[in-house]
């Protein structure tokens, strides 16, 4: 991936750990060395918030869309919490519920205007603060703010478990949007029941099975742990526990990303 690239990602259902991915995948990359933006743009159902907090927060990526504030307005600088050489930016979006209901009924024509908005904030992270990777955490499915998300990204990572359900929405959601916005995307599977990854020959068959069926590259295929799930949104594990398998995958996954 090339400096100043938007990366967003998307999932067909909720639960898939797209949240959990992007915020490690954020932290792993400003770990490195790396400038990083993470934009919670899951405007319907927030959730950065409950790992970053709101630290007395005025303004959310609401209001920048809504022409209310300025970029610089909606940024909080987290780079302590990574202690790296790099830097971590976050922003938030509202997670009051009037925000939420007005999210939901949101028309096209706001929508459209949002995604210029959208576009303008990429910019000005890229070109002024000169951000390595801005990663767009956006609300599953085929709403209009998830498209605009998906729209202005240079590369899309679809996070997806493997419940069937789930599998085939996604392989379908890929199929109808990607191909029309002509996207390049990879796919993360999730939440793979462990038994299943044990034996390397299996794991390699299934990631040619999922790759022909996505008809796209499929970069690893991460576990289900009952203990990340329980911890996952109040801290960074990436951070918190390092030597966590888990963790050591997320780490794989960032520097995949950072080779395309």
């Amino acid at each position: 991936m090339s400096a100043g690239t938007v990366l967003t990602l998307h999932s067909y259902k909720g639960g898939t750990g797209k949240t959990f991915t992007a915020t490690n995948l954020a932290a792993a990359l400003a770990s490195e060395g790396k400038n990083v933006c993470l934009i919670d743009f899951d405007l319907r159902a927030p959730s950065l918030d409950k790992v970053f907090g709101t630290d007395g927060r005025k303004f959310w990526i609401n209001d920048f869309l809504d022409g209310r504030c300025e970029a610089e307005d909606i940024l909080a600088d987290l780079s302590k919490v990574v202690k790296g050489k790099g830097s971590l930016h976050v922003a938030l979006a509202n997670p009051s519920m009037a925000s939420i209901r007005e999210a939901v009924t949101r028309e096209k024509k706001w929508e459209m205007k949002a995604l210029r908005r959208l576009i303008m904030f990429n910019e000005h992270l890229t070109q002024k603060m000169a951000m390595d990777y801005i990663i767009i955490d956006t609300n599953p499915g085929l709403s209009y703010s998830s498209i605009n998300a998906v729209a202005a990204a240079d590369m899309v990572l679809v996070v997806s478990s493997w419940d069937s359900s789930d599998l085939s929405g996604a392989q379908i959601m890929v199929k109808e949007l990607y191909g029309m916005l002509e996207k390049h995307a990879m796919v993360l599977m999730n939440k793979i029941p462990a038994s299943l990854l044990r034996d390397e020959a299996e794991r390699k068959r299934m990631t040619s099975k999922l790759e022909a069926s996505f008809n796209l590259p499929v970069i690893d295929l991460l576990p289900c742990d009952c203990e990340v799930i329980r911890e996952e949104m109040s801290s960074i594990l990436v951070l918190k526990k390092p030597n966590h398998p888990l963790s050591k995958s997320l780490v794989k996954v960032a520097h995949h990303i950072g080779k395309e």
